[in-house]
């Protein structure tokens, strides 16, 4: 059968295209970035990325993801939001059953960090946050004892925490996310619902493996074509980690929708496996409706 035409899809990285909001480069990386660099289109994705989406103008940018959505049968996705301002945040007010929020940690910020975990969450039904190791500044790499205020409060709230592991592409040091390093972290919080981002190469098989050891280790598809997902991890969907591994893309910072969803019904899943990817085991990691 195949990639499944019935199943809404869950996507669990976007961000809403459009001069009026943060460049991703800039929400994720905001002490990285110098004055000259505050401009999506100033950072060369183009080493890492083919055929860069370009939204080119629109009179509404929301309205506009929307509609690629329906198109491709996106029913929902994770955006990135710091507080009420910026177009995703009023993208989720606009749609709440299409757009969920999650929040760009940087525990250099320390106990202030916690709070606004925990306001983002009363005020905006935060569903994760997320984290990039190599793109902060100074650099905190996934073990590191300033994480481990936030890993706790997303123990409290019940929500993941997804982290960039693996190689960053943008042009960074590697060693804070190295995948070894995810090993301490789980079995320190062994309640802590850890979601592997953007790969995990070159130790993908390393993934695996702890994904097998830890109950509550997951895997997302962020930033990969799917022509290039690694081999290890759509083999361990086919076996013994059908409810571990799950869909998201990477619109617009690098991957258009087209291509995403020309590719993807060449990926080898099993057939049981594809409505778990595509949708039921982001709901229910992410606790979603």
């Amino acid at each position: 059968m195949g990639m499944p035409a019935d199943v809404p899809v869950i996507d669990l990285m976007m961000n809403i295209p459009g001069s009026d909001n943060r460049s991703w480069y800039e929400f994720m990386m905001p002490m990285f970035l110098d004055e000259d660099s505050r401009n999506f289109s100033k950072i060369p994705v183009e080493y890492m990325f083919r055929n860069v989406p370009d939204a080119g103008r629109q009179d509404d940018y929301i309205a506009y993801t929307v509609q690629l959505m329906d198109q491709h049968n996106i029913g929902s996705a994770m955006l990135g939001i710091d507080g009420p301002a910026g177009t995703n945040a009023d993208a989720i007010r606009r749609y709440p059953d299409r757009f969920f929020a999650s929040y760009g940690a940087n525990p250099n910020n320390g106990m202030d960090e916690v709070r606004t975990i925990a306001r983002l969450h009363r005020d905006h039904n935060l569903k994760a946050v997320t984290g990039f190791p190599s793109g902060l500044c100074p650099q905190v790499p996934i073990n590191d004892k300033k994480w481990y205020p936030i890993y706790a409060k997303c123990v409290e709230l019940d929500i993941p925490i997804c982290m960039c592991a693996g190689v960053p592409g943008p042009r960074l040091p590697m060693a804070p996310q190295k995948v070894e390093l995810i090993d301490e972290v789980c079995w320190f919080f062994p309640e802590l619902k850890f979601v592997i981002r953007h790969g995990a190469e070159p130790w993908e098989e390393l993934a695996v493996k702890l994904m097998l050891k830890y109950k509550n280790l997951y895997y997302m598809t962020s930033g990969f074509a799917p022509k290039y997902y690694p081999k290890a991890i759509i083999d361990y969907a086919n076996s013994r980690g059908r409810r571990k591994i799950m869909y998201a893309g990477y619109f617009p910072m690098g991957l258009s929708l087209e291509r995403i969803f020309s590719e993807l019904p060449t990926v080898p899943f099993s057939d049981q496996v594809w409505p778990l990817f595509l949708r039921d085991n982001a709901r229910a990691v992410f606790a979603l409706t």
